[in-house]
């Protein structure tokens, strides 16, 4: 079994961090540099910052303040939200971000992700999938786009595989239906998206106890897992989730 990674987001909303639930009713959590250095004293493996509102604003990533966090990190930073471009992207890399997560972008234009492994290497590029249940699609699973507020129609699995044949390097699908609910990821999501591309996969969306994380990986075959509130508010440390993950026979770093 591969090392397991533990990856804290930052969901970033007007230069700070914020947590909903089913990706509404955001509140503050915290401001982001200090966040920032605190999990990386804590452990984690590698941080998220994702500007959740700027594609809906239409808007780049908040590159300013992703250099402020990248300054004090050291390890991997995932930057996401609002990148629509080769140039969006080399910005975000200029700015300390290891790698890129393209998500409504990927879906309006997959030459954009195309491109952008051609360019940078797979490693430098995930895809962030948000899903929300549709017994109409064949995985009962459909694609949300614009910060979860637009139904596709496209089943998740289905594109989740046309991503992988692009040549990305990590998916990350996020449960609409188990976002900040704190009662486990949506397992089988995760499960088909990594049997069926059989690309490393982020869990995301629904952790409240440290069993959720081992579920993800046992049963979800992620390979990393995302957490926000249970970090952000401490009902769970990062060390806790390791000790439990390495309980389930799971090897962390």
């Amino acid at each position: 079994m591969n090392t397991v990674s533990v990856v804290p987001c930052l969901d970033m909303k007007e230069g700070r961090v914020v947590k909903g639930i089913h990706f509404v009713n955001l509140i503050d959590a915290a401001d982001p540099v200090e966040a920032a250095k605190a999990y990386c004293e804590g452990g984690a493996d590698e941080i998220a910052f994702l500007d959740i509102s700027a594609t809906v604003e239409k808007r780049r990533t908040m590159f300013d303040v992703l250099e402020k966090v990248a300054n004090v990190v050291n390890v991997p930073l995932t930057v996401g939200g609002g990148i629509r471009s080769i140039e969006d992207i080399e910005m975000a890399l200029d700015s300390g971000a290891s790698c890129v997560s393209i998500s409504s972008a990927a879906y309006r234009d997959p030459k954009l992700v195309a491109d952008a492994v051609q360019r940078f290497g797979g490693l430098k590029v995930i895809v962030a999938i948000d899903a929300d249940a549709n017994e109409t699609c064949p995985s009962g699973r459909e694609v949300y786009i614009d910060g979860g507020r637009t139904g596709t129609g496209k089943d998740a699995v289905e594109f989740a595989v046309r991503m992988a044949q692009l040549g990305v390097g990590r998916l990350l699908p996020t449960s609409k239906a188990t976002d900040g609910t704190k009662n486990g990821y949506d397992i089988e999501l995760t499960r088909r998206i990594a049997d069926e591309t059989g690309l490393p996969v982020i869990a995301s969306g629904g952790a409240g106890k440290v069993e959720h994380f081992v579920d993800a990986v046992l049963q979800g075959h992620a390979q990393a897992v995302l957490a926000a509130s249970v970090f952000h508010f401490g009902l769970i440390s990062i060390k806790a989730v390791k000790e439990s993950l390495r309980h389930a026979g799971i090897p962390t770093n």
